[in-house]
């Protein structure tokens, strides 16, 4: 198994910085995830400025909001992407659940499940193609909670991101190895847990925990690993469920967790 680090999004120019970081340890992926009614970089723009910065270290979005986009123009993006990082980039998918975001991007929030799929076509189609090249298509994941989103990862994808609690995380890794079978894919899907973390000193736990807050809002207690011993329970856990990867989310700025995840996980 696997371990990546997913970036915060609170400091823009020290992404960079993470990154270098990242890619001289043990880490496999750097994540970044997606939003438009928010202040987060843009992660197609930001993904592609660290992999011009690492040599080693995928690159992925976790998880793109492909219907806020028009999809030739994703398409082209994802593929040019993919070429100029040689390979290290894979493009995590979902619909999200913020309506914000669809009524900025002018699209319907209530179709966004079946616009994904519809463009999940025009997407094999333009990668066939070959929009910058013939082997350009990039890795894909899906993030998903219900039974029909999950069927995406067999029908379209390579995998599935789980961002859910290591107690629902078994069910829906076998559902997604379910379907796969059921649809007759070849091998298995690639399997990545993820989870929130924060590792330091009290003021970065409590900028994580702020910026956590901030994030998901009012209704939402998602939890802040913020000790070794729970940042390793939760990957030992993850890895007995099947994990593959396991992306540990920071959210406050401080890059010194790349050191003390590293020590923590070497």
């Amino acid at each position: 198994m696997t371990i990546g680090i997913g970036l915060p999004i609170g400091d823009v120019p020290g992404l960079l910085t993470w990154a270098r970081r990242a890619d001289a340890g043990p880490f496999r992926t750097l994540g970044l995830l997606d939003r438009l009614a928010y202040g987060n970089p843009e992660p197609l723009v930001a993904l592609a400025a660290i992999a011009g910065a690492t040599h080693r270290v995928r690159v992925q979005t976790e998880v793109l909001l492909a219907p806020l986009r028009q999809t030739a123009l994703l398409a082209k993006q994802a593929a040019t992407l993919d070429v100029v990082s040689g390979g290290r980039f894979t493009l995590g998918l979902g619909v999200g659940a913020r309506e914000d975001d669809y009524h900025l991007a002018g699209q319907d929030f209530r179709r966004r499940g079946r616009r994904l799929d519809e463009q999940m076509v025009e997407l094999a189609r333009w990668w066939s193609q070959g929009p910058v090249g013939p082997e350009a298509r990039p890795e894909v994941l899906f993030g998903a909670f219900r039974r029909p989103a999950l069927e995406r990862v067999a029908r379209f994808g390579d995998g599935f991101l789980g961002a859910a609690p290591p107690r629902y995380l078994g069910t829906l890794f076998r559902t997604v190895e379910t379907l796969w079978s059921e649809a007759g894919r070849s091998g298995r899907p690639w399997l990545v847990a993820q989870g929130n973390v924060a590792l330091g000193p009290d003021r970065v736990l409590g900028e994580a925990r702020d910026a956590v807050a901030g994030y998901y809002g009012d209704g939402h207690d998602p939890a802040l690993l913020d000790t070794p011993a729970r940042i390793r329970d939760f990957i030992r856990t993850c890895e007995g469920l099947g994990a593959d990867e396991v992306m540990l989310y920071c959210w406050a700025n401080d890059p010194d967790q790349v050191d003390r995840l590293a020590d923590l996980v070497g």
